[in-house]
């Protein structure tokens, strides 16, 4: 990757440097996305997805969290209109995290945003917010698309290969939606206790619905995720009246 930068830039300028910077910085987040990765691959392959489709589906959509709910939802056989209407809420997110970025740069540059947001994922963005030496555009994307590179190779490693992993760790690759969504919540629920009462909230509503079985596994999630946000900014507006 630092050779691809250097063929980019070889003149060794700050661009160069930044860009450098931002390729070794991703390194942690390069590594921990291939394992992830390559269980989206064998999970696409075992759903019935193409080599193409789940090359694409990492691709275009390049949101961890949101693909593997989008498969086991097509696994489940909910309809599609359903399934993009789910994906479109778990990234909503990203609008917030692309307007954040966006005020980091000056009018004249703003013709990199589009890249810079399609590459925005939680953990890229955890970087950039607590790291403010670090927000030049060149350094971001050596970042983002590090991270991306180790995302979509990984899926087709893990389409490709994934069968030569043994049965049993296969077996227990399945949880790793749930490992995910676990380690994205726990970190905030102990600083921010709302984010744990929400995400309890969101999980009782999606259990009651679904023991009810009044409506189809895709809509039992839009209205969990809906009532929990409602509730949860109700909860966060009273903490922060309260702090105040």
């Amino acid at each position: 990757m630092l050779m691809m930068a250097n063929n980019i830039f070889p003149d060794k300028t700050e661009h160069s440097n930044e860009l450098n910077k931002g390729i070794l910085a991703s390194l942690p987040i390069f590594i921990g996305y291939i394992p992830v990765a390559i269980t989206f691959g064998l999970l696409a392959k075992a759903t019935g997805l193409t080599l193409l489709e789940s090359f694409l589906f990492s691709a275009l959509v390049f949101a961890g969290a949101s693909q593997f709910m989008a498969l086991q939802l097509i696994s489940l056989g909910v309809a599609h209109l359903q399934i993009i209407a789910i994906t479109f809420i778990m990234n909503f997110r990203h609008f917030l995290m692309s307007s954040y970025l966006s005020t980091l740069f000056p009018t004249h540059e703003h013709h990199w945003l589009p890249f810079i947001s399609f590459g925005i994922t939680d953990e890229s963005f955890a970087y950039f917010s607590t790291q403010k030496q670090n927000q030049k555009k060149h350094f971001i994307l050596g970042l983002q698309y590090s991270a991306y590179i180790s995302w979509v190779g990984g899926t087709v490693i893990g389409y490709l290969f994934g069968a030569i992993i043994p049965p049993i760790i296969q077996a227990s690759m399945g949880i790793t939606l749930y490992a995910l969504f676990i380690a994205l919540l726990i970190p905030e629920a102990k600083k921010f206790y709302p984010a744990a009462i929400t995400a309890g909230i969101g999980g009782f509503i999606h259990s009651l619905l679904t023991w009810l079985q009044v409506f189809s596994t895709g809509w039992n999630i839009i209205i969990a995720i809906f009532s929990a946000a409602v509730l949860g900014a109700l909860l966060m507006g009273q903490d922060e009246e309260e702090a105040q």
